[in-house]
């Protein structure tokens, strides 16, 4: 690979390579795992999603634990940790609070897929910028790009699956937490540089 695309993509983004694994590694399955989780603290704590305030609290918290998961399962690609937890914190405490908002915190299946997309605009700009700032412009602009239709999926496979919506929790159950790390596990693999692929396994 040469020096000048390393010099743009980051020491280990660089490209997709020709090859690469369809998923990153048995680790990335935690991911799934941090949603009831991370999503459990910060309804806990910031209650229902029914006022921008709990959305922001809720929603930062969970952020942050979703985030903390990410980067234990695939430091090597997300960079230093405050970076990306501050970001994911960040990027779903706003997302969640203005989607939340913009759909009158209701819970029909259309309006939790608007309030995912919403969300995951934020986010995805909050986490991509963090990537690009380090130097994996590549991944950044992609992740970025998937975000809200990863959190729109989330929520509406949730919602069709069942789930107990009108409880107003600040993420999706684990249909949608299932489908969010398959997805972006997929997308996350056709970045790994080779030496990363290796480890995963």
């Amino acid at each position: 690979m040469d020096d000048s695309r390393l010099a743009v993509e980051g020491p280990h983004l660089a490209a997709a390579h020709t090859g690469s694994p369809v998923f990153p590694g048995w680790r990335w399955a935690a991911v799934a795992l941090a949603f009831p989780i991370a999503g459990l603290i910060g309804w806990t704590v910031g209650g229902h999603v029914d006022a921008v305030g709990a959305a922001l609290i809720g929603g930062a918290l969970t952020g942050a634990g979703l985030g903390a998961a990410e980067w234990l399962a695939a430091k090597d690609m997300f960079g230093q940790w405050p970076v990306w937890v501050g970001a994911s914190a960040v990027g779903y405490g706003v997302g969640l609070a203005a989607g939340a908002a913009l759909v009158g915190y209701e819970t029909d299946l259309g309006s939790l897929a608007a309030m995912g997309a919403v969300s995951g605009v934020v986010l995805g700009a909050a986490q991509g910028l963090a990537l690009v700032r380090q130097g994996s412009t590549r991944l950044g602009m992609a992740w970025g790009l998937a975000m809200p239709v990863l959190l729109a999926a989330g929520w509406s496979i949730t919602t069709l699956g069942g789930i107990d919506v009108d409880k107003q929790f600040t993420v999706f159950g684990a249909f949608g937490a299932i489908t969010f790390m398959v997805l972006s596990g997929l997308l996350l693999a056709r970045f790994m540089p080779d030496e990363d692929q290796a480890e995963a396994r």
